[in-house]
């Protein structure tokens, strides 16, 4: 009899603790990523300039690139000077930005890429997805996924505060991303890879049930395993499907809209709490709501400084930024007049 089995990508390494980065260079050599140091290390601004002169003596042999912007342009000139050069590997110590950056330039090179997080903003960390902007717009591209992942939670509660707060919207966003996904099958014929399903779900729930925060090293080691495991999730699926749904098309709206309103998860928490309400799913706006209330996350438009008519904007735009992507969104249709009725509802219905 047959035995049928999936094969998953996945890192070889994954290392989540307090002073992860003291063990890089070993675990460069350990898993033969590079036995002597031949690498290039891409680093953004703060922390990731300060992480790579700590194991730039452990790393003799290295080059250290400078990454300021988190664009298209930014990446293909990573990949430039990449190619000018004999790496084994290259690591990108950084944010979101610098982690995208540097996987779409390892992915253009060819190069294993070793993903250094300085903090827990989205879940970019471990996913085969670069989120880069080009022309004014911000467009999603497919990668290679880290072949190891570094999270030092010493860097990590050294960032600001609103950076894990986003972590924590993004994470569980995936819930009415997987709302969203299952709308599509049952309107569209979509299919809904269970798998990718399970691993999204397991990631949010690990953190919107949790009662502890974000100065909690148990908190922060749970939140990094979710933001991974959220990007193993878009790996299984073979796109940001399970992450990623009108609770994010509300999000690339509101940043095209209202550009600098706040951190991309933030974003993608409101979005979720918005998109459940409008499936009138009270259980799941309950449950979102008091994760985002717990930890201070915004919840109705005037916590991002937006107007109820702003936002209702922002929703009725929110479909043009995936024109291939079915939500619960694109299901109802909403024109503004019909779209502001229904956040002054939310609204009405969250701020009590």
């Amino acid at each position: 009899m047959p035995v049928l089995a999936r094969m998953v990508g996945a890192p070889l390494v994954i290392d989540i603790r307090t002073g992860a980065v003291a063990g890089l260079a070993p675990l460069l050599a350990d898993r033969r990523i590079s036995s002597g140091g031949h690498v290039a290390i891409a680093v953004g601004p703060g922390q990731g300039e300060e992480i790579a002169a700590t194991v730039r003596p452990a790393l003799e042999n290295c080059e250290i690139f400078g990454v300021a912007d988190g664009d298209l342009a930014a990446a293909t000139d990573l990949a430039g000077r990449l190619r000018g050069g004999f790496y084994d590997a290259l690591v990108a110590i950084g944010g979101g930005k610098t982690l995208d950056v540097a996987k779409y330039a390892a992915s253009l090179t060819g190069l294993p890429m070793v993903a250094v997080a300085t903090n827990l903003a989205h879940d970019g960390i471990a996913s085969p997805v670069s989120s880069l902007e080009h022309e004014g717009t911000k467009g999603s591209y497919g990668v290679q996924m880290p072949i190891a992942v570094v999270v030092d939670l010493d860097y990590v509660r050294r960032s600001p505060p609103e950076m894990r707060r986003s972590g924590i919207g993004d994470a569980a966003s995936n819930l009415s991303a997987i709302a969203d996904w299952e709308l599509a099958g049952r309107e569209r014929g979509e299919e809904v890879d269970g798998l990718a399903v399970t691993f999204a779900r397991t990631a949010a729930e690990a953190v919107a049930g949790r009662t502890d925060g974000i100065d909690d090293e148990a908190f922060l080691t749970v939140l990094a395993d979710a933001l991974v495991l959220s990007g193993l999730a878009m790996a299984v699926a073979g796109s940001s499907r399970p992450c990623s749904g009108s609770d994010h098309e509300i999000v690339h709206a509101l940043d095209h809209l209202f550009p600098g309103t706040a951190n991309h998860g933030e974003l993608a928490g409101i979005g979720a709490l918005f998109a459940s309400h409008l499936r009138g799913d009270e259980n799941l706006t309950q449950y979102l709501d008091t994760c985002l209330a717990h930890h201070g996350l915004p919840r109705i438009p005037s916590d991002l400084g937006l107007s109820d008519d702003q936002f209702a904007r922002a929703v009725v735009h929110a479909p043009s930024t995936r024109p291939d992507r079915f939500t619960i969104v694109e299901h109802l249709s909403l024109d503004e007049p019909a779209a502001l009725r229904r956040v002054r509802e939310y609204v009405d219905a969250v701020d009590r």
